[in-house]
This record gives C-alpha cells, structure tokens and sequence, in this order.
C-alpha cells in the first residue's frame, strides 16, 4: 500500500516534525539552559505548543530541564544518537590507522571533518602529545571558512557553487579570518593549485591549521587537517607536516576507495 503524501497524512504531523529538529538544533548549537521565553524568541513557534513538545521531549530524554524545571537545554539520548552515527560512519572507520599514524608522525593534534552545508563538523580527533596543545571536541561544528578544513573542502567546489553556499559577508571569528566572500575565493583558488588549505589563527589565536580534502568522491565531502600553535612552527616543521598530510591523503584515498 502506497504511503500517504504529507497533505494527505495532515500537515500538522509534517510540521510537528519539523518543529522537533529545529527545536534539537537549536539546543545543540547553544550549550546551557535556556528559558521557554529565550526558545520562543528564536524559534518564534507559539509559546503553548512549544510548552508541550519540550515536555515531551523531556519525557522521552531528547531534553534536560534543570531543577527549577523552567529551564530547558540538550538531553543524553541526543549523545547516543551522535555516537552512533560516527561508530557506524564507514569513513571513520577506515581512516582510523591513517589518523593514528599521522598522530604519531606529527606528534601534533589532527582531525577529521566532513561539510555540512556553510559548517564542517568534527568526525575524529588525535590529540597532540605536547603539553601545549588546542582542544577539540568530536561533534564541534565550525564555520567552514575560517577553518583549514572548511577551505580544503570548498577548494573542491566551483566558485559559483561558493558564492551560491556562502554570504557575502562571512562571520569573524579572530582579527585574522576572512570575511569578504571574493577575497576567500581568490584564496580557494590558490588552494586548489597547491593542494592544501592554511588557518592562519583565522579561528583560533595563536594556532595555525594545514588542512587537505579526502578525495573519495567529488566535490570532496571529508577533510583532514594538522593543528599547530604558532609558537612551535618553523619553516621546516610546516614542510614536514605538509608532506605529512600529503602521505595520508594517499592512504586515506586508498582506503575510501571502495565507499
């Protein structure tokens, strides 16, 4: 028997749904409790029914209320979700030795991103086995281009499909990022001719990034990168971790050949 189509089945279901992700979203990108009054602001949904899909939410442990219970943020079963999604991502999984090995080649913190619309979001992370060292979660979402990640990735895009994904005006994160949509252009260009993206402290001060896409399909979907503080790097030592990262973009090519 053929499924109902959405106006058939009542919209209302269709957008109880919607209301649900975008009510999800919105706590996953603000860490902490919010107010009703603060959720209703942005999400501008009709304070009752907000009222009672956070209730039930609750009920089912998508969301936390703190002990007051008048105020709302994330819940665990969001964590499980999220878990599962990298245990089973079949990239993941197949670039773990090549991210051990380039851990233990570099002796510095790298990552594993993957492109989610203007965001790259963090797959995998080896931490740097020095004292100094920045900190990254897995499940961090950053914007794409102030990350060398995020650069390598819309390297593989045209530069229409850029201007068509990006605004004009980007978002600063450091006195260092680019926030002018031709300017990171021109700069994507010069990435695609060498073959690998550079943060200049463009996210975070005092760190530079070397980031390469993972070609295993086109436009490129996966990034990996090499995060270290300025205060370590040398001429030679950033030689080093180019080559680095270009040895394991051929092994993770190797390994996602069949994906």
């Amino acid at each position: 028997m053929a499924l109902p189509t959405p106006a058939e089945a009542g919209g209302s279901q269709v957008k109880s749904a919607v209301r649900t992700v975008e009510l999800l979203e919105y706590f996953a990108g603000r860490p902490g409790m919010h107010s009703l009054a603060e959720v209703q602001t942005a999400l501008g949904y009709p304070k009752s029914s907000l009222y009672m899909l956070l209730r039930t939410l609750v009920e089912l442990g998508w969301v936390e209320t703190d002990a007051t219970a008048t105020r709302y943020g994330i819940g665990v079963r969001a964590l499980l979700v999220g878990t599962s999604y990298i245990d089973g991502d079949e990239v993941v999984a197949a670039a773990r030795p090549t991210l051990d090995r380039l851990a233990d080649e570099t002796t510095e913190t790298i990552h594993l991103a993957r492109l989610d619309g203007t965001d790259v979001v963090y797959l995998a992370t080896r931490q740097s086995q020095h004292y100094l060292r920045p900190f990254t979660r897995v499940g961090r979402r950053l914007p794409a281009h102030s990350t060398s990640l995020g650069k390598a990735l819309l390297a593989t895009h045209s530069d229409d499909q850029v201007r068509h994904l990006l605004p004009e005006r980007l978002e600063a994160l450091t006195e260092h990022t680019l926030t002018d949509r031709e300017a990171l252009i021109e700069e994507l260009r010069l990435i695609r001719q060498r073959g690998y993206a550079v943060d200049h402290e463009e996210n975070t001060l005092g760190l530079r990034c070397f980031g390469i896409a993972v070609p295993y399909r086109t436009p490129a979907r996966d990034a990996v990168s090499c995060s270290v503080p300025v205060a370590r790097l040398t001429p030679g030592r950033e030689q080093e971790i180019r080559d680095a990262l270009f040895t394991a973009r051929d092994r993770l090519a190797l390994a996602t050949r069949h994906l």
